[in-house]
């Protein structure tokens, strides 16, 4: 097995006849997925999704891959293949399209049409093309297959990239449920077809290749719906991915079985939910949904609400009725039932969600005590017969930590594929498929693009450790005014402290220090206003290390006279 080495270089010039593939994102992590195809000077992207913030990430909104690499050669694009409507991955495009708003985006009904919503919100009419499974269609110099796969959202496809090259094969997110809600099955005939053809590189979904066995159905998630519906004395609340319709549709025959009207609350699952429904991929029974403003006219033991915040999403509805913070109150007796896995990395902010509303008096229902969930990913056993079937000559894991990413190399090397023939990459490694063979041969600018409110790449590393330090030391300013000429100091200093836990008299200890080294500086000549700065950092930096350990943020100000 090849993988990345931190000393890799620009990578050269991309030999003639050969496909490259550059993963801008999902590698290493869940979500932001986004994979970059060039053959022939001519580029095809695969997904581009967004990640979502962690606790260290405080005040970032939302997390794009970086674009730096193809930003100037936007007009390279022949288009973006979308394989399914989750956010991870289409929750980029519309920062994409921003600098290029014309590049095509290819994908199935719902997902364009999810797409299609979410740009209408930044107002940009993008150029579409509608594909089905079976269906084959060439974007410019790519020859795309669509196939058919089975995930927890309706529609989702793989991408078979045909070039003079080989073929490449990008599974997108999929699993093979044998008894699907929708009857859409992961479509292994044709990826039967294609292992006759010969698949050069195989790009697999690897989130689940940890996990043993096989993924249960999602419909024997119905009847554990139905004991819990049976059993609520009151309001019944789900927190749910806006995107999950199958699971949605569960929750609409449970609630119309026992009598229940259903609201959406939450402008993304009120959104997609209408979508799903006019397409006609969800069945809404007349008269089953109502306005979330209807409730209070209805008894309790006839409600149930869909909303967001199954990841513990601060600003999401169902974080914000933890905390109180919502027009909907918890209320003892209430069931809340939140049908979603854990995101790795969510699982405090999931716990502490459950821990709120447990406090409320509210009945929890989640993957830990009930089966509420089964997993959208395929695990080890469907992916070691999914190899058997496609029989890649080489294999390239995708979708996943790196402990997915090599648990799936690990199963590709168990049904055969040579381990130099698996290609164990990070986001930015740019892997070329030359001659059958598929190597790594350098690395691209990859890291984390930041969304804040509206600033898009503004927030650094250097910015979100300021606000690490501020949430959890705190600032000190000190303000002092000098003599232009002396470099003596003839006002202040004034020292305040937020958040520090120091009380603003205890600084009058610091206070000779500061004078004493402003009177050195001025003797030593050093009177330029940065250097004092620094100085001051540094005196009560030291002092407050030494007297409190701790290390809050400190904020010199000089001003000269």
């Amino acid at each position: 097995m090849s993988h990345p080495h931190p000393e890799l270089g620009t990578p050269p010039k991309l030999p003639k006849g050969a496909l490259r593939v550059t993963p801008l994102g999902g590698l290493g992590e869940i979500g932001r997925n986004m994979t970059v195809f060039e053959y022939g000077g001519r580029l095809l992207i695969v997904d581009c999704g967004v990640l979502f913030p962690e606790e260290e990430q405080p005040g970032i909104d939302l997390i794009l891959p970086d674009f730096t690499t193809i930003r100037d050669r936007l007009d390279d694009i022949e288009g973006i293949v979308l394989t399914h409507g989750h956010e991870d991955h289409i929750g980029g495009v519309p920062y994409l399209l921003r600098l290029k708003p014309d590049i095509p985006l290819i994908g199935s009904k719902l997902t364009l049409a999810l797409i299609e919503a979410k740009l209408q919100e930044h107002r940009i009419r993008p150029y579409t093309l509608e594909v089905q499974e079976g269906q084959r269609e060439r974007i410019g110099a790519f020859d795309c297959e669509f196939i058919a796969v089975n995930h927890s959202i309706p529609d989702a496809l793989a991408v078979a990239i045909r070039t003079p090259a080989g073929l490449a094969v990008a599974t997108g997110d999929f699993k093979m449920d044998q008894l699907p809600l929708d009857g859409r099955l992961t479509d292994l005939h044709a990826f039967a077809r294609l292992s006759e053809e010969g698949i050069d590189l195989l790009l697999s979904d690897s989130t689940n290749a940890e996990v043993p066995g096989f993924v249960p159905p999602e419909r024997d998630i119905s009847n554990v719906l139905r004991t819990v519906f049976a059993n609520a004395q009151k309001r019944i609340i789900v927190a749910s991915f806006a995107s999950h319709v199958h699971r949605i549709q569960q929750i609409l025959d449970a609630a119309h079985e026992y009598g229940r009207r259903v609201a959406f609350v939450g402008r993304s699952m009120v959104r997609n939910m209408g979508i799903a429904r006019d397409l006609g991929y969800l069945k809404v029974p007349g008269g089953l949904v109502v306005d979330v403003k209807t409730l209070d006219d209805l008894p309790d033991d006839e409600v149930v609400l869909v909303c967001t915040g199954s990841q513990g999403e601060p600003m999401a509805a169902l974080s914000r009725m933890a905390n109180r913070d919502h027009q909907i109150r918890i209320v003892p007796g209430d069931t809340v039932i939140l049908a979603s896995s854990l995101i790795p990395g969510n699982e405090n902010a999931v716990y502490r969600v459950i821990n709120g509303l447990t406090r409320w008096g509210a009945n929890v229902v989640h993957k830990g005590n009930a089966k509420v969930h089964v997993s959208g990913h395929a695990s080890a056993g469907e992916l070691l017969y999914f190899y058997n079937i496609c029989k890649p000559k080489n294999l390239m894991p995708v979708h996943g930590e790196w402990r997915h990413l090599r648990a799936n190399a690990e199963l590709g090397a168990l049904t055969g594929v040579p381990k130099d023939h698996i290609v164990i990459a990070e986001d930015g490694v740019v892997v070329d498929l030359i001659d059958g063979k598929a190597k790594i041969v350098g690395k691209v600018q990859a890291g984390y693009v930041y969304v804040d409110g509206l600033s898009v790449g503004d927030v650094t590393e250097t910015s979100l450790k300021d606000r690490r330090i501020l949430g959890d030391e705190g600032i000190i300013s000190v303000f002092i005014v000098v003599d232009s000429s002396s470099g003596k100091l003839v006002g202040g200093p004034h020292i305040q402290a937020r958040g520090s836990g120091i009380d603003d008299g205890a600084f009058g200890a610091v206070t000779p220090k500061i004078q004493e080294a402003l009177d050195k500086s001025a003797q030593d000549g050093v009177m330029e206003p940065h250097q004092l700065q620094q100085m001051v950092r540094r005196v009560v930096g030291k002092w407050v290390s030494d007297t409190y350990r701790r290390r809050p943020m400190i904020l010199p100000v000089v001003v000269e006279v």
